[in-house]
């Protein structure tokens, strides 16, 4: 028989729910990852999830879910990472389409159900955001999360929801999270991480990173985002906790207000009126700003001698780590030229590549 898990919001919650399935019940063992193709624009220069009309060759689970080789491919101008993930972890990725709204998510999730009668079914989120009530000023991307964890509670089955890191994704800090945890199902270690070791060499996501440095025991303040956020790197974020469903949806507003919705636009106008804000139109906002930014070729002289800049006001904010994503922001680089940056630093200075971190140094 065979497990599923949701990954609550799609990218990097999907590479940390490959981690999990192997760390709990082993590489013999049997998964389907239910996940978005929501790549932020680092990968998609789209904003927004890509629905099944933006690939070719996928495979059809059941009547409204496609499943994910490694052979699909996005269709240009898109991108996903889900394709590539496909190639180097065990388990099955099937898409979730938020398009219909959180009824529709419901319908894909219950048609998973019945088809497969899965042994376990696991809801995984990395940071906690969907824990978020929606008024949090550090909150950045409460819809995904919010949509899942609205469509999971109407299904008629047992979910587990768990946390891993709570508050590596910098959006609800972990002293808020702390009181809402309840057991402790697992603590992520460095044999853990060899599962997924080759994705985290190119997926971009920072949280899932974090989760993976912390369980390498990786220790200190990490500055993420655009914005430079600071994440402290603790045991605490190796950890992974079982929240109850039900506790979780009284307290995410959010999710409870965009339970009958059916199409995004609809849950996406509830985000603006509740949160104040929809992560769509942030993402709306940079892909203009990115089109208008020209793409230049690097050079190693010039990139470098930003960094150091970089790094020496870093150091001075009491930050020890960063994410290549952080890096490529606040050198002001495309987001397409992520990995060319990623190559030439860790060439350039191999003793601070902290997998899958880059450490700032003591002193230049």
């Amino acid at each position: 028989m065979t497990r599923l898990i949701v990954a609550a919001g799609g990218g990097g919650d999907a590479v940390a729910a490959a981690m999990l399935h192997v760390a709990l019940y082993g590489e013999d063992d049997q998964a389907v990852i239910l996940t978005y193709a929501w790549d932020r624009l680092l990968v998609d220069p789209l904003p927004g999830p890509r629905g099944a009309d933006s690939f070719t060759g996928l495979e059809p689970l059941t009547r409204s879910v496609w499943s994910v080789p490694a052979t699909a491919q996005p269709i240009a101008p898109a991108g996903s990472t889900l394709p590539r993930l496909a190639a180097e972890v065990l388990q099955t990725f099937a898409l979730l389409d938020p398009h219909h709204g959180a009824e529709g998510l419901t319908r894909q999730l219950e048609e998973v159900v019945d088809h497969f009668a899965p042994r376990s079914i696991d809801l995984l989120d990395v940071g906690g955001d969907i824990l978020a009530q929606g008024d949090e000023p550090t909150l950045k991307s409460p819809l995904a999360d919010a949509l899942t964890l609205a469509a999971c509670c109407q299904v008629d089955a047992p979910i587990r929801l768990l946390i891993a890191g709570p508050g590596l994704d910098g959006e609800v800090s972990p002293d808020d999270l702390r009181p809402l945890l309840g057991t402790l199902v697992h603590t992520f270690t460095s044999k853990d991480v060899e599962a997924i070791s080759t994705v985290l060499e190119w997926h971009p996501s920072e949280a899932t990173a974090m989760l993976a440095a912390t369980a390498r025991a990786v220790r200190g303040i990490c500055e993420v985002r655009d914005a430079g956020l600071p994440v402290l790197l603790t045991d605490e974020g190796a950890t992974v906790h079982e929240v109850d469903l039900d506790d979780a949806v009284s307290r995410n507003n959010l999710a409870r207000a965009i339970m009958t919705t059916t199409a995004l636009d609809e849950a996406e106008a509830y985000s603006r009126e509740i949160c104040g804000f929809s992560e769509i139109d942030y993402e709306r906002n940079k892909a203009a700003w990115l089109t208008e930014r020209p793409l230049t070729k690097l050079d190693p002289a010039d990139v470098l001698s930003r960094l150091d800049q970089f790094q020496t006001e870093a150091r001075a904010r009491g930050v020890t780590h960063t994410t290549f994503r952080r890096i490529t922001e606040a050198l002001k680089l495309n987001g397409s030229q992520r990995e060319d940056l990623r190559q030439l630093i860790i060439s350039s200075r191999p003793k601070q590549y902290a997998a899958p971190l880059w450490r700032i140094p003591t002193d230049d």
